[in-house]
């Protein structure tokens, strides 16, 4: 494929009809009212000369460029900023705006470097561009006066310089910073000659609050704002469209590359879950998929304590499928298993559980999300009939109230919270319900209406308080309800009771009663509700209780159904989604469909040809027991480093010592892999061809930018695996497997790889009755047929903090690093965030003796570590947080076997702890550790 450029019309669509009709250069064209002449001129196939204006931005009319005459209005008004009125006549080359264009131009290049042919955007340059297309051929302006030639470079960044000498003051890049990303991080300092544009106040801009996400580099005409990697590399010369590995937005990105080597991601305009934005880790943190530290040969050995020996494809698939029938012949069929990843595409999850259950023989297959989001599964099944999301993410656009739970978008899922900060800055009311103040609550032209500031491990409590308002006090949606709900009246009997009020949750809670109310109130009487969830929620004791209460609460007050409202879970990873619809739990196959289901399973075992088994498998708790046990004994594990991201530490590596096979397939030799057998090098996201799912339910193409450094596909690996256990599977290209997904899975019907290359992209249920997809899910009615009210008790943690353990521990997210930060720690993101860090309140840490920068232990019932204290009163006093993105600190080490009563997803929020200042041995000690500590999943 060739370099992709995507028009840029200069000015955003206006919605509504074409109902103007307007005259370019004698050319009709008809609008939307509201539409720029510029925009409808580029309609009309005339491309208006631009510089300050892009059609991400609104106008701005600064850079006096795109100046035309109109029939019958005096003086030549700039063509961004004028709308269309009906009957117009516009002119955009007469004789008069070419002079005056050029000599605009003149005075823009009389102060600007005249490089071009060693700039490194030499041919991707608009400012050289508009200079060819006005017609300039001299320059009458020297450069013995005053200039700013001379303005030195900010090379602070780790991705991009900053060039004033170059910058023609057009403020692209501030209005992207704003509009766009919602920072505000950058302004335009001064006036007239003296303009220029600044990060922060006079600051660099590492030092300031850009967030790195590229929208002033992308929005930057020239090369003021210039990616290192092209500097470096060069101009890229052609491009492929794919799709972002990192969280569970999804975004598309154009691949540009020169030659076979990557050059820049560049966020793709018409890409569903993003239009044309991105953050610092899709935009940037791509250098891990070529890093030395990648494993490319197979290895093989027959003890963990022996050294690794490479050997070639055939000896390891042939090692893995040998011993793993050995295992079955002394231990039984069920004694092996798998642990599919939500990092890698639907069509490699797919194989990797087909695996299990028609070679493998049993039904032994789970996956990271049970360390996630298994309660949203549960809970949105359990009340709405489906185990998914309810809206698109264009559908905030319309929400009234946003209340956001246990989740930290700016830093977890930064492209979807810059539109809803666009929403919150347009007028939506915001209720932000987290111990910790996230930034959302209070940031540039941005204020949470309420924070609930509750104690870790109370969510059902609130949102029973929450609920008890609105039924108490006649919030109910009384016709949605009587007409779309079942078990409303035994779930609104509950509610009712005192217990479930605010006044008497406050002491649990810690919540104010008149806070609660107010924010009750505020939800359940807006025009349109929307929540939106994290592992905040999920990561508890009662994880599966709390989406069940966000499905009851919704429904209560009609807030289903229709844009601006619903419940939403963001999910972490690029696939979490998409691991769980392709079949990855052991009690469900593709489509959330029961393995008891006879008839579902009969649909599988004609296609597969074999007979599956009736009862679900073992969940990764169970398999760790059983290997303990000494009744499971080979595992196969897909892209995700459980010695790493699963609790309960010395359980686990027990438990992978005492199997007689792990086989780890990955792109690094992580921690999983010291107790490995045999390592299968996996592919990442730049050589994979297939799907993800996001946590809109969007299907996005992920295409190949290059071949496997490996030489093998990973869907291929695991298809010889099977076939050399002796069930025969064979694809020849992942569309293959694409369409065996929508002959046997309902939602995914009408989903093919032609499909998503026609559209973008779809979000299922594809099938007959929705084509080309369902943006908003339970329209008409549920999934399920009427909407389960269910009961929700509050049901305290068994952890609770004690004198020993007085504090409570929580984790979270930070915007630069990722997961267990396997990916991003290997790319220039560590510059942000080069070790994890613990916060706790000034008050603590002073009764403790602790200073900020101090090393201190955090220690629980099960373990300690040693790392860096940080005072801040984002917490309230008892409660401290840490993030999970460095093996050396390892905040798994603390946290404890607790889980969530219906899923085992692990209580990773609430761990009763202890902090105190480190001994120096004790800081020697965590050093030397290194990597052998374990971080917590994301």
């Amino acid at each position: 494929m060739t370099l992709l450029k995507e028009p840029d019309f200069g000015t955003p669509e206006r919605p509504g009809p074409a109902t103007v009709s307007v005259e370019v250069d004698g050319m009709p064209v008809t609008v939307p009212e509201g539409t720029s002449v510029m925009r409808a001129a580029a309609q009309a196939g005339v491309d208006i000369p631009k510089l300050c204006a892009t059609d991400s931005l609104e106008a701005f009319g600064s850079c006096r460029l795109c100046v035309v005459e109109i029939d019958g209005r005096r003086g030549t008004p700039a063509s961004c900023t004028t709308p269309c009125a009906d009957g117009m006549k516009v002119s955009t080359q007469t004789p008069k705006v070419e002079k005056l264009r050029q000599g605009v131009m003149e005075l823009y290049i009389s102060d600007h470097p005249l490089d071009c042919l060693t700039c490194p955007a030499n041919g991707d340059c608009e400012l050289q561009d508009m200079a060819g297309v006005v017609g300039l051929r001299q320059v009458r302006y020297g450069y013995e006066g005053e200039n700013h030639l001379d303005a030195e470079k900010d090379t602070s960044n780790p991705y991009f310089d900053f060039d004033p000498a170059k910058c023609i003051a057009c403020s692209r890049c501030v209005r992207a910073c704003g509009e766009v990303q919602g920072t505000f991080a950058l302004t335009i300092e001064g006036r007239g000659f003296d303009s220029k544009v600044s990060p922060g106040a006079g600051e660099t801009f590492m030092d300031s609050e850009c967030v790195s996400c590229g929208a002033c580099v992308q929005a930057c005409p020239t090369s003021t704002l210039q990616e290192r990697s092209v500097v470096e590399l060069g101009m890229p010369t052609r491009s492929v469209v794919t799709t972002c590995a990192y969280c569970g937005v999804g975004c598309s990105f154009k691949a540009e590359l020169r030659g076979d080597e990557l050059v820049r991601m560049v966020p793709y305009k018409d890409g569903g879950a993003n239009e044309g934005h991105s953050c610092v880790k899709g935009r940037f943190a791509f250098g891990y998929a070529t890093h030395p530290d990648r494993q490319l040969k197979p290895m093989v050995r027959d003890r963990i304590t022996d050294p690794w020996r490479e050997v070639e494809w055939d000896e390891a698939i042939g090692t893995v499928a040998r011993r793993m029938r050995e295992i079955q012949d002394r231990h039984g069929s069920s004694a092996i298993g798998g642990i599919t990843s939500s990092r890698c595409t639907n069509e490699e999850v797919y194989v990797v559980q087909k695996m299990v259950r028609a070679a493998f023989g049993n039904n032994n297959v789970d996956t990271c999300a049970r360390v996630c989001h298994s309660p949203t599964g549960y809970g949105l099944k359990q009340t709405f009939g489906e185990s998914a999301g309810t809206q698109d993410f264009r559908s905030v656009a319309e929400a009234d109230v946003i209340m956001v739970i246990g989740a930290n978008p700016t830093d977890g899922h930064p492209v979807f919270a810059s539109r809803m900060k666009r929403r919150l800055r347009e007028g939506a009311e915001l209720i932000v319900v987290d111990p910790r103040r996230i930034d959302l609550v209070r940031s540039p032209h941005i204020e949470a209406r309420h924070h609930l500031q509750l104690r870790p491990s109370t969510n059902v409590a609130v949102v029973n308080a929450m609920a008890h308002v609105v039924v108490t006090e006649g919030l109910v949606d009384r016709s949605f309800v009587d007409a779309r709900c079942e078990g409303f009246d035994e779930w609104a009997e509950f509610i009712a009771r005192p217990e479930n009020s605010p006044e008497s949750v406050e002491e649990i809670t810690g919540v104010p009663a008149a806070e609660l109310r107010a924010a009750a109130r505020l939800y359940a009487e807006a025009p349109n509700g929307a929540i939106y969830y994290g592992l905040g929620v999920t990561e508890h004791s009662q994880g599966s209780t709390m989406v069940m209460g966000m499905a009851n609460l919704a429904m209560a007050c009609g807030n289903i159904g229709r844009d601006g409202v619903g419940v939403n879970p963001l999910r972490g990873q690029n696939n979490v989604q998409g691991s769980c619809d392709m079949g990855s739990f052991p009690h469900e196959l593709p489509g959330y469909r029961h393995v008891s289901d006879d008839a579902v399973r009969t649909v599988f075992e004609n296609l597969w040809g074999g007979t599956l088994l009736a009862e679900p498998g073992l969940r990764i708790p169970n398999m760790f027991d059983a290997a303990i046990d000494g009744t499971f004994r080979g595992l196969f594990v897909h892209g995700e480093d459980i010695a790493q991201s699963d609790p309960n530490l010395k359980h686990v590596t027990a438990a992978l010592e005492a199997m007689e096979l792990v086989v780890v397939q990955d792109l690094f030799l992580n921690e999983t892999a010291k107790f490995a057998h045999v390592f299968l090098p996996g592919a990442s996201f730049l050589e994979k061809d297939g799907t993800f799912t996001n946590a809109e339910r969007r299907i996005n193409r992920v295409r190949a930018v290059m071949k496997p450094k490996t030489g093998k596909h990973e869907w291929q690996i695991v298809s010889e695996i099977a076939t050399a256990m002796g069930y025969e599977m064979s694809y020849d290209h992942p569309g293959q497997i694409m369409d065996e997904i929508a002959s046997v899975t309902p939602t995914f019907t009408g989903v093919s790889f032609d499909l998503l290359d026609k559209l973008g992209s779809v979000q299922w249920p594809c099938n007959e009755e929705a084509p080309e997809g369902t943006p908003v899910m339970h329209v008409d009615e549920f999934v399920r047929g009427k909407g389960k009210f269910v009961v929700t008790s509050y049901v305290p943690t068994n952890e609770r903090s004690t004198r020993r353990f007085p504090l409570v521990l929580t984790t979270g997210r930070i915007l630069s690093q990722y997961n267990v930060g396997a990916q991003t720690r290997r790319t220039g993101n560590v510059a942000w965030h080069p070790e994890d860090v613990l916060e706790l309140h000034p008050h603590d840490a002073e009764v403790r003796g602790i200073n900020d920068g101090d090393m201190v232990t955090l220690a629980s019932r099960v373990g300690q570590t040693t790392l860096r204290a940080e005072l801040s009163d984002r917490m309230p006093t008892g409660v401290v947080y840490t993030t999970f993105h460095h093996p050396v600190t390892g905040a798994n080490v603390v946290t404890t076997e607790n889980s969530d009563w219906a899923t085992n997803c692990p209580e990773y929020k609430v761990t009763a702890v202890q902090v105190a200042l480190a001994r120096p041995d004790r800081q020697s000690d965590t050093e030397a550790a290194g990597s052998d500590l374990v971080t917590v999943v994301d």
